[in-house]
């Protein structure tokens, strides 16, 4: 063994293995030492067999079970701002802990550690995963990446994705959409405007339209998805003495499930019907796929009541492959990315235990 290679202690409880492997640092791009250490931790347990693509780690149970449940998190974080190393804290009587990755989403991933290393009998098959490039450009996700090298893999019955949920189940997710608006003048001198077109201030009717425009609540399948429309960049310009003959308008689209991605586009299409649209970036939404017979197992083992996700997640993807999948996982969604990240010591534990009790049959 590489002795300079942090060493996970699987056996330990689920919040220091979440600390263990958010003092890791794996900001995307750099997620080979902490795909190190997981891959060591689990080639000593004779119970699952471990498979390597890149910086994804799967690990399988092999009892042929009637059923089999994919456990996916993803193991890259976004960029650090002075919070690493974790530390713990109390804030409002509530226990904390804190730093880059706690929330989004190594807590999910210590909780799927753990339990993979403990569970050598569980009533399913399980696939474990821990994924890499979750935070960046999609075609370098790990997950797509998997589907695409190693297809039969990802062949299961039902999956959880361990994103964020404050430890309660969220079904499918938003589909997302990013359109370009783009508007054309003709270029002038400042000081004689009247012979160009500003393109710029032909950007004033797109954003009246974003301002004006009211959001649906979608029902899907129970769950009730809010969506969302809305300018979140605009460029144009040429120099301080130029009247513009361009300026673009960035929309992003948050789309309900109950649309596919070639809708939500049209969509788009109508609402700007007089200006050039650039698509770049759609992906499609997940319906919630809480019909299924393991999700209402998992459901009822879990307690409470299913959420949607209103943002996209991996979940996505497995949707696509024609498996049903929810978000589960410790940790407040709003604090994923923030400066002040943490994540309650409450919710990994209930997450663990809400698992190991669905897992088990207990």
């Amino acid at each position: 063994m590489d002795p300079t290679l942090p060493v996970l202690d699987v056996y330990a409880s689920s919040v220091d293995i979440t600390r263990q492997l958010c003092d890791i640092e794996s900001v995307s791009g750099n997620e080979r030492h902490v795909a190190d250490a997981i891959e060591t931790a689990l080639q000593g347990l004779h119970h699952l067999e471990v498979t390597r693509d890149g910086d994804a780690i799967v690990a399988r149970t092999t009892l042929g079970r009637a059923q089999r449940v994919l456990i996916a998190g993803h193991i890259d974080t976004v960029p650090l701002n002075n919070n690493l190393p974790t530390r713990f804290e109390t804030i409002d009587g509530v226990d904390y802990l804190w730093g880059r990755g706690t929330a989004d989403m190594k807590a999910g991933c210590g909780v799927q550690l753990k339990l993979a290393a403990e569970l050598v009998n569980p009533t399913v098959d399980i696939t474990w995963i821990w994924y890499d490039h979750e935070e960046v450009a999609e075609e370098l996700n790990g997950l797509g990446r998997l589907a695409r090298v190693h297809p039969e893999l990802l062949s299961g019955d039902f999956a959880i994705l361990g994103e964020p949920s404050n430890a309660a189940v969220e079904g499918g997710c938003n589909g997302n959409l990013r359109i370009e608006v783009r508007t054309s003048g003709v270029r002038a001198h400042s000081a004689r405007s009247w012979v160009g077109h500003n393109a710029i201030h032909d950007v004033a009717p797109i954003l009246a339209t974003l301002a004006a425009y009211q959001p649906r609540s979608v029902e899907v399948e129970g769950l009730v998805y809010r969506e969302g429309l809305n300018a979140v960049a605009i460029t144009g310009g040429v120099a301080g003495n130029v009247i513009p003959d361009e300026a673009v308008v960035t929309v992003n689209y948050r789309f309900a499930p109950s649309r596919t991605a070639a809708e939500a586009i049209e969509h788009v299409r109508e609402l700007f019907a007089e200006y050039e649209l650039t698509v770049i970036d759609e992906a499609e939404g997940a319906r919630p796929g809480l019909d299924a017979e393991l999700a209402q197992q998992f459901l009822r083992a879990v307690g409470g009541e299913a959420k949607p996700k209103y943002g996209w997640t991996d979940v996505a993807r497995f949707s696509a492959l024609g498996i049903p999948a929810v978000n589960y996982g410790p940790g407040d969604p709003v604090k994923a990315h923030a400066d002040d990240e943490r994540v309650p010591l409450d919710q990994i534990v209930a997450c663990e235990q809400g698992l190991r009790a669905w897992l088990t049959g207990a």
